[in-house]
């Protein structure tokens, strides 16, 4: 786990960081939107979002299923 960066560590961030995380966010938003006009369920959406964040703990901690 050496190359995880807890960000209240790396205070303040990086403008670079700051950028990134932004332009996250707003992709995710933008994502959520467009499935919702899409007409997915909630319910989906969240189980999908849920399984991407649990996929990617695992990636980060180096847990393999």
């Amino acid at each position: 786990m050496s190359n995880v960066t807890r960000l209240r560590h790396a205070l303040p961030m990086s403008e670079d960081i700051s950028t990134a995380l932004t332009d996250l966010d707003s992709a995710i938003a933008k994502a959520i939107d467009a499935a919702k006009v899409a007409g997915l369920p909630q319910g989906l959406i969240v189980s999908l979002l849920h399984g991407r964040a649990h996929n990617e703990t695992a990636n980060m901690t180096g847990i393999t299923f």
